[in-house]
């Protein structure tokens, strides 16, 4: 593989000492450390995957290394997020990255997006860089990544996790010659349907999941930078951790595929996200607080229906709901299964965050169901603004 990146300037006394384990390897040597250091990467999330990755990217001696996140740091991503351990909650995530990857190799530079890519700003962030590295947990996201590496040409290290599962590739759409062209739509040429795939926030993921992964992306980037061995163009890897087993499929272009020369308009429209205030009546947390009083003194009458799965209602409730989860909902007869709980009672949705709930209300909507309304920001604002003794997660 031709390397990626031509090599910066002599390695300095400190540097050879710090790299001399990697120096010595065959094929990288001194030239391939000095190719490392001259490097410009782009690191899309600093969360669960973008942890291992930044680490090693820094340890391995790449000389600059954007970050982009918008996020701060909570304790629940202190289980695969291994990266902000020192961090204070409410931390932002690129601040906490950089501080961390400066103690480990403060011969590195780290450079802070605390910002959302967005259709906007995508062609920017990734202008100036060599390669990127996304790590993001949504398809609207990844598309959006993925279209951006496509336009500017730029080599594009994917890797995803959920549950005990992940997955890694790599997609270019101008190669050197001698390799098959492949993107990130020709792995994905339709999204999933809308909440067919939970997120992790939903799901869960085995926090070592993510050091697999991540591993791997890091060591694909090197590998890219340096021209050792072949990249995973053209291949997906997938992990499963309870098997503990690896294997390698082929990708290649979706038949009839165009390739990609400008960002699409909407993603999330295209990955068929709710809107966060969809049609129908809405039911903040506080009104909803309020009306389960006068519901307790028989003075109103609703239902409350939970859409989470089972395992999130053991970590935290809103009191007074019945659980009827959106994956049910899904694939059953929505109209009977409400009505199994609520009879002709008005209805009042909520999950997690409210996208959940929105969904459950599109399909009562669409099941012709009329008096149904969603909490928007659903159980983690009820701890927030109403009952903070809850656990987050």
């Amino acid at each position: 593989m031709i390397p990626l990146v031509a090599p910066g300037p002599e390695l300095t006394g400190d540097e050879i000492t710090r790299y001399s384990r990697q120096v010595l390897l065959p094929g990288l040597g001194t030239e391939g450390q000095r190719r490392l250091k001259n490097a410009r990467v782009l690191v899309v999330g600093a969360g669960g995957l973008g942890s291992p990755v930044l680490t090693y990217l820094a340890a391995a001696g790449v000389g600059t290394i954007g970050v982009i996140d918008d996020d701060v740091v909570e304790l629940s991503n202190l289980h695969r997020q291994v990266l902000h351990a020192a961090a204070a909650p409410g931390t932002a995530k690129v601040d906490s990255a950089a501080a961390a990857l400066h103690d480990l190799n403060p011969l590195v530079t780290i450079e802070r997006h605390r910002t959302r890519i967005t259709r906007e700003n995508a062609l920017d962030l990734v202008a100036g860089h060599d390669l990127v590295l996304d790590g993001t947990d949504n398809f609207a996201t990844r598309y959006l990544v993925g279209d951006a590496c496509s336009v500017a040409g730029v080599p594009l290290v994917w890797g995803s996790v959920f549950r005990f599962d992940g997955q890694v590739s790599v997609f270019w759409s101008r190669p050197p010659q001698g390799h098959e062209p492949v993107t990130y739509r020709d792995l994905h040429p339709t999204p999933p349907p809308p909440g067919s795939v939970p997120s992790c926030a939903e799901g869960g993921v085995l926090g070592v999941t993510c050091a697999a992964i991540g591993s791997v992306m890091a060591t694909e980037a090197i590998k890219l930078i340096t021209g050792l061995g072949e990249p995973l163009l053209g291949r997906i890897m997938l992990f499963d951790a309870i098997g503990m087993t690896w294997q390698t499929i082929r990708v290649r272009p979706a038949p009839g595929s165009s390739p990609v020369t400008t960002l699409a308009e909407d993603y999330d429209a295209f990955c068929g996200v709710v809107p966060s205030s969809p049609v129908g009546r809405n039911s903040g947390v506080r009104e909803l607080a309020e009306r389960l009083e006068r519901r307790a003194r028989g003075e109103d009458d609703f239902v409350l229906v939970d859409v989470r799965e089972p395992e999130e209602r053991r970590i935290a409730i809103i009191p007074g709901a019945v659980g009827v989860p959106l994956s049910v909902l899904r694939t059953g007869d929505v109209a009977r299964l409400l009505a199994d709980v609520a009879g002709q009672r008005p209805i009042v949705l909520h999950c997690k965050s409210g996208a959940r709930s929105a969904q459950a209300l599109e399909l009562a909507r669409a099941a012709g169901l009329r008096d149904v309304s969603h909490v928007p920001g659903g159980v983690l604002a009820w701890i927030d603004e109403i009952d903070p003794a809850q656990p987050r997660y």
